[in-house]
């Protein structure tokens, strides 16, 4: 295989899971000693390894974590070091089969250093040598000091290995505290100041902390050290069942947080305690698309070169749309792109709409993951045969930054100018689930990168021979768990650049109204929600029950479920819907409405005006 650090400078790499908690979760207690497991049970061992690398891990650790002579010596296993330690590399060597490297793996000394502890420097540094020289001996890729709480001992553990060999890659990884508190005293900024002056490849984290919290560590530690990072959070927080450790997060949790970690900057991410091979392959299904970036934070943030921008055109002077929302209370009716070539029922659709007074209509980019018609090919159809202004979705899931700003000129050259940033939705959610999911960015830093084009810097930071004159929105969901995130998210979506915002469909005013009190000292932008008439009661509880973010009250279900036949069922849908509308135009940082018609049935959307009582005026 090629130089690993040959590679590193190339691209990023997907590490194993967990050793012990999948022992443990195949069959062996922990009574038993797990390295010794190498000669023991080799199958076992072997098994785990090639599930591993099955399952798409770039690299393979050893099971050789406590294979020091103090943790062995507990089970009467000293003499056996080398013959567990030999083993222990040759099973993942060949579990690898010259597809994944090869790390060995060193932990920590069951007894801390003096003063805190009985173990001299010494002691420490002899003990680590034993091990490192066996390891160096047996060929591994390199090597990880993994889950150490003490700087001391992973200095000693570093000195060691480095006293054996000054080519071998080196890890050294800390693990951190939960809730920010942190080891001996230690945080991110300590460690990360500590090993600057050590001769290790790349500074870790890992252990004791799930992938949320160890998010934060990893974005400190960017900010606090140049060394490459590695970066292995448990499956989240172990929690007793009927006696037994389990770690509950999910493979899609595991995979998701696992990409954020790329994106934070970590260049190798893999999983430490209760992440099994299945989390492993969501981890590589969710990160194909961050190979062969190095770190994909460095190109997230996009700062444009001040001195090259230019002065933004009015938003009231770049298209019908822009100069509508910053006065009137203006509607957006969603249009739903063909599965196929024709688009006669969209186009109709929209002739429709506009033929009630909407003013626009916007087109979702593969919504839900599924391949449809492209929004933008479909919008230039609207825009020629029917008078209504279009808005454009466009998602950050299916193009690379090259491709993305490419679309947008290309985009702006045809006509363009209303654009709806959205991250997109994973592709596991629609029909191609294994297909590559790029999220260069995220619907803020798209939400930048499209300012900065207005302002004629491109997304490299770089001049453009013209700027372009994009009105730029964005989306919102008031009914998001916790709250303070989602508000957090729209504050940052408003410093990026948004100009108007769509927020999810709601059925209950006071998500609403407690989403606009904790956004009321931001700055005002338009501001049009979500409306999407309930088609039956059976629609209703999907929607309460199984969609993300969406709740229904239950006097609202109940409305639906007495209603009685499906046509009543569908007629209460609408009544409810323009009580929806009547009710978004009496508060004041409402500017509007964008409506969902249940299905692709467009005429639902001048029922829903008539059950307003206050018909959309042309």
């Amino acid at each position: 295989m090629d130089d690993l650090r040959s590679v590193l400078e190339g691209r990023a790499l997907l590490s194993d899971g967990a050793m012990g908690t999948e022992i443990y979760r195949r069959g062996v207690y922990i009574n038993r000693c797990y390295d010794a497991l190498n000669l023991s049970d080799p199958e076992l061992i072997a098994g785990i390894h090639s599930d591993y690398a099955e399952a798409g891990a770039d690299l393979l650790t050893t099971n050789t974590y406590g294979a020091h002579r103090m943790r062995l010596s507990r089970f009467g296993l000293e003499a056996e070091q080398g013959g567990i330690i030999s083993s222990g590399v040759r099973l993942a060597r060949a579990a690898a089969a010259g597809r994944c490297y090869v790390a060995g793996s060193m932990g920590p000394l069951p007894l801390l250093l003096r003063p805190a502890g009985p173990v001299s420097k010494e002691e420490a540094l002899a003990t680590y040598r034993e091990q490192a020289e066996i390891m160096l001996e047996e060929g591994v890729d390199l090597i990880v000091l993994e889950t150490f709480r003490q700087l001391s001992m992973l200095e000693h553990a570093v000195a060691a290995v480095r006293g054996l060999s000054t080519d071998i890659p080196l890890v050294a990884s800390f693990a951190f505290k939960p809730q920010r508190h942190y080891f001996v005293g230690a945080t991110p900024e300590d460690v990360a100041a500590a090993v600057s002056s050590w001769d290790v490849d790349l500074l870790g984290t890992n252990c004791v902390i799930g992938p949320q919290a160890m998010l934060d560590v990893v974005e400190r530690l960017r900010e606090a050290t140049e060394k490459p990072i590695l970066a292995m959070p448990n499956a989240g927080q172990a929690e007793m069942v009927e006696g037994r450790t389990l770690y509950l997060a999910s493979p899609e949790y595991m995979g998701e947080y696992t990409r954020r970690l790329f994106q934070a900057g970590a260049q190798i991410v893999g999983g430490c305690c209760g992440t099994t091979p299945e989390m492993v392959r969501q981890m590589r299904s969710f990160l194909n698309s961050a190979e062969p970036t190095v770190a994909p934070a460095r190109i997230r943030r996009i700062e444009p070169v001040q001195h090259s921008s230019v002065e933004v055109t009015p938003i009231e002077e770049r298209s019908r749309w822009g100069e509508r929302i910053g006065g009137e209370f203006t509607v957006s009716v969603e249009l739903d792109a063909p599965r196929g070539l024709d688009a006669s029922k969209s186009i109709e659709g929209a002739r429709l709409l506009a033929s009630h007074g909407v003013q626009a209509v916007n087109i979702a980019d593969g919504p839900r993951a599924t391949a449809r018609m492209s929004a933008l090919a479909l919008a230039l159809q609207v825009r020629e045969q029917v008078d209504i202004d279009v808005i454009v979705h466009y998602c950050c899931r299916d193009r690379n930054l090259l491709g993305m700003q490419m679309d947008l000129l290309g985009a702006h050259s045809l006509g363009v100018r209303n654009l709806l940033c959205v991250t997109g939705d994973p592709p596991k959610m629609g029909n191609y689930p294994d297909a590559t999911g790029v999220f260069d960015l995220d619907s803020v830093e798209l939400v930048r990168a499209v300012h900065n084009l207005n302002r004629g810097v491109d997304f490299g930071g770089d001049s453009m021979p013209e700027a372009t004159d994009f009105v730029i929105g964005c989306g919102c969901n008031p009914g998001h768990v916790p709250l303070e995130k989602e508000v957090a998210k729209f504050r940052r979506k408003l410093e990026a650049g948004a100009e108007f915002v769509f927020s999810q469909p709601l059925y209950d005013p006071t998500v609403l109204e407690r989403f606009l009190a904790a956004i009321e000292d931001f700055p005002e932008v338009p501001f049009l929600v979500g409306i999407l008439p309930l088609a039956s009661a059976k629609n209703a509880e999907f929607l309460h029950n199984e969609v993300p973010g969406m709740q229904i009250p239950a006097v609202t279900r109940a409305r639906m479920e007495r209603a009685g036949s499906r046509d009543e069922q569908r007629a209460e849908g609408i009544r409810i819907a323009g009580e929806a509308l009547r009710l978004a135009r009496s508060y004041p940082r409402v500017t509007g409405a964008y409506i969902f018609p249940p299905f692709g049935r467009y005429l639902s959307v001048p029922e829903v005006f008539e059950a307003s009582e206050q018909r959309v005026e042309v």
